[in-house]
């Protein structure tokens, strides 16, 4: 009976795998090209500050799933958690078709917001699988979402890439609504995508919340949540060295998300600019790069690395090494383009595999050395990650738009050299982030 019940479960648990996966596969995909339609649709409106329209797009999708995942969390808790997962399906489907139809950068903002809106449903599939493990099968559980996210960004940027434009690659598409939108295709099959996993989950995912768990759930009351969210952040910021290690993981991922808004302004800048010339193709191909190196370094690195070196020294170097890729990143010339940035890329990426899952562990030791919730914990360092990644965008983006016509001792290097400074910052930070506490032989 025990055998057949485990079964069943991991059958669930392969079913919200490929749920996860195909829907980070569809956000995935407009990666490569959301730079070149916002350039597009700036350029048909007359607005030159491409780069802050390009950062406005972007803080939409983080924005939008920061204020929506404690409404999807709590209604996930009155009428189960399949519900919610579909409707952020639907939800999906219609905004990436949105997207590719978008005739201004108005609507490509309200596309992007939704398609955030729609996504904040991710913590719901955390709960889905809180709801089917005990407590010693939730962290390599939970691993299956975060192999679906590395996954998906791997597949997701070089279908995207590869299929963008294609009425200027394949003459077969010439003359069609694939000519008048050439980011449609590409917006398509994400919608494609999360039809198949609307599907998978209408069909082959049961309910994991009994009846009787939701007819004890409290109200719907977001503004509790959201304050109370903020409460414990600011609650956890205040203690020594949770506090300390919250402020190098917003450093980081403010660091982090700057360059997200102008790595494609540089590549796709016109050689003569001190750019790179690059296609939306080779632009995703450079993303799956980067999303392959996150696989390797977490799945196979991250294991003996922890068992050689603390969370503690493994912090700090993540940083420096992120810090060196981000600022090299425009110092590639075009003749020596791929031989400079997949290399680069490879070490940001590996900085940025081992520091997610290292400062995680560090900030779990600290919890439990001084008997604070993990739950809680974990919570305020998602919401010191949120903040950063709604303003690192629009802050690349208004440097960029500032910088990117060389005024005085600035120009298009500037913004990835504040990259590179503000994890210079972040690296002094978390040099004095304490030991973490030595495991107990019963531990």
């Amino acid at each position: 009976m025990g055998e057949a019940k485990e079964e069943v479960v991991r059958g669930q648990l392969l079913i919200l795998f490929l749920v996860t996966f195909i829907d980070m596969i569809g956000f995935g995909i407009v990666i490569p090209f959301l730079t070149y339609l916002v350039e597009d649709l700036a350029v048909e409106a007359n607005i030159t500050s491409i780069g802050l329209w390009v950062g406005l797009v972007m803080t939409a999708y983080p924005m939008a799933q920061f204020l929506s995942a404690p409404l999807w969390g709590g209604l996930s808790d009155r009428i189960g958690r399949r519900p919610i997962l579909m409707i952020g399906l639907v939800g999906n489907t219609v905004c990436f078709a949105l997207f590719g139809l978008a005739p201004t950068l108005f609507i490509a903002i309200v596309a992007r917001f939704l398609a955030g809106f729609f996504n904040g449903n991710i913590a719901v599939a955390r709960a889905y699988i809180g709801d089917i493990s005990r407590p010693e099968q939730m962290a390599s559980r939970m691993g299956l979402i975060g192999a679906s996210f590395g996954l998906g960004f791997t597949f997701g940027p070089f279908i995207g890439g590869e299929l963008s434009a294609p009425a200027e690659r394949w003459d077969v598409f010439q003359g069609t609504l694939l000519e008048t939108y050439p980011y449609l295709l590409p917006c398509l099959v994400a919608s494609a995508l999360s039809i198949v996993s609307l599907l998978l989950a209408r069909t082959r995912l049961p309910e994991s919340l009994p009846k009787e768990a939701r007819q004890g759930a409290s109200g719907l009351d977001w503004v509790g949540t959201m304050r109370s969210s903020f409460e414990g952040l600011f609650q956890s910021m205040r203690a020594p060295a949770i506090g300390q290690l919250l402020w190098v993981t917003m450093l980081y991922s403010f660091g982090f998300t700057i360059m997200h808004a102008v790595f494609i302004l540089f590549t796709e800048m016109a050689p003569s600019s001190g750019g790179l010339g690059f296609t939306e193709a080779q632009n995703g191909r450079i993303f799956a790069v980067i999303g392959l190196t996150g696989i390797v370094v977490q799945g196979g690195l991250i294991r003996p690395l922890s068992k050689r070196f603390s969370s503690r020294s493994m912090v700090p170097f993540a940083v420096i090494i992120t810090g060196i890729g981000l600022g090299a990143i425009p110092y590639a010339s075009v003749e020596y383009a791929w031989l400079w940035l997949l290399p680069t890329c490879v070490i940001i990426s590996t900085g940025s595999g081992i520091f997610q899952p290292t400062s995680s562990s560090l900030l779990a030791s600290y919890a439990q050395r001084d008997g604070r919730e993990l739950g809680g914990v974990m919570g305020a360092m998602e919401s010191a990650s949120a903040f950063a990644r709604i303003l690192g965008p629009v802050t690349g983006g208004l440097v960029w738009t500032l910088t990117v016509n060389e005024t005085g001792w600035f120009s298009y290097h500037t913004v990835f050299q504040l990259c590179a400074v503000i994890m210079l910052v972040t690296f002094l930070v978390s040099l004095r982030l304490p030991q973490e506490p030595v495991p107990q032989e019963s531990d």
